[in-house]
């Protein structure tokens, strides 16, 4: 496991190689991206000891009859469920530990494949950052960097599309929920590792996905727009389309601001340069842009706004906030068709997790 940086609380990455598969179906897939909530009150209870007692498909349900958060045994069913009706075919979590992986895997069946460390030790210990797959869709395979010391944790994956051979880079994080200074050096290592990939070969698309743990829209009253630097304005038109657009700044949005391209990166060390070295300085303009903007029409992004809700009853938004992105690299060779936040509570009050899940339907091309 390679360490970004010597801070007590630094990222981490995964790294995985990429393998050719034969052709499949499409060149466009659906990408989730949730954070699970990590499991707070573990038990003993199996994974077959929850399906057995769902009820009959026909039951009425007591509305409303469980309040609050859930034991992961009662929660892990209903993520299950959402992912497998919502044709996922890449997605990536936050927050899981060791168990939750391994229920996930098991839930989702043979199709799906994952990969993956505990931020804790590099192996198991504390929670993951996982990228699951279908099997079926693109095809992954390789190594990991040994050794993790890490508080917080990027995966990264590279993959090729059995439809049409196309190779792309797919990045999942969760920044962490204390510092801003530390989300803005996570988003400047996954910025500088997303830039890297690109240099490499410029036909290859970037994806990232993450819980940002701040929103990028941090205050209901009207703010200045971000500012663009001079030498910024010869950027591309998507770019530029993206930061007229961009949400308010506000004074806790340093993350997704870098990632955007609305501020500038903040130092990264060494080492992480060396590792990862960006030839004659290729792409300086590169930057990712969030998905929800690109969206080619009002009517393509659906659902709900807030990607966070906490446990709270229905009706209780105090806690919404909007800290759950997927965002494509300013290379391009993506599009997105469709963008929709769902929501994780069902009539019987379960709330599956204290965040949405967050569905985008790419096209690479």
């Amino acid at each position: 496991m390679f360490p970004f940086s010597s801070s007590p609380r630094h990222l981490v990455l995964v790294l995985c190689s990429v393998m050719t598969a034969a052709a499949a179906a499409s060149a466009s897939f659906r990408l989730a991206t949730w954070n699970l909530r990590y499991d707070s009150m573990p038990n003993n209870i199996t994974v077959q000891q929850s399906l057995a007692a769902l009820p009959d498909p026909l039951q009425q349900p007591a509305y409303f009859n469980l309040t609050g958060e859930q034991p992961w045994s009662t929660r892990r069913i209903k993520v299950a469920q959402r992912l497998l009706s919502e044709g996922i075919s890449l997605a990536g979590f936050q927050e899981g530990l060791v168990r939750q992986v391994n229920d996930l895997a098991e839930l989702l069946g043979d199709d799906w494949a994952w990969v993956g460390v505990g931020r804790d030790d590099g192996v198991a210990a504390g929670e993951f950052s996982p990228i699951f797959y279908k099997k079926n869709t693109p095809f992954v395979a390789g190594s990991k960097f040994p050794g993790a010391g890490s508080v917080r944790i990027a995966t990264a994956t590279h993959l090729r599309l059995r439809a049409t051979g196309q190779a792309f880079t797919y990045i999942n994080t969760h920044l962490d929920d204390q510092s801003d200074a530390q989300r803005q050096l996570g988003a400047s290592l996954i910025l500088w590792r997303a830039r890297y990939q690109a240099s490499i070969d410029d036909t290859a698309p970037v994806l990232v996905t993450g819980d940002f743990n701040r929103c990028a829209f941090p205050s209901p009253f009207p703010q200045e727009p971000p500012k663009v630097p001079k030498e910024e304005k010869k950027n591309s038109s998507r770019r530029v389309h993206a930061l007229q657009n961009s949400p308010a700044t506000g004074t806790d949005s340093g993350a997704y601001r870098i990632i955007t391209g609305a501020l500038a990166p903040v130092p990264i060390n060494q080492t992480f340069i060396d590792r990862f070295p960006i030839a004659n300085h290729t792409l300086p303009d590169f930057t990712t842009l969030d998905v929800r903007t690109q969206a080619p029409s009002h009517f393509a992004v659906s659902g709900n706004f807030g990607t966070y809700t906490g446990f709270t009853a229905p009706g209780d938004a105090s806690q919404y906030t909007h800290i759950d992105f997927i965002f494509g690299g300013s290379n391009g060779r993506w599009s997105i068709q469709a963008f929709k936040v769902e929501t994780s509570l069902t009539d019987d009050g379960v709330i599956a997790s204290d965040h949405r899940p967050v569905f985008g339907d790419i096209t690479l091309s």
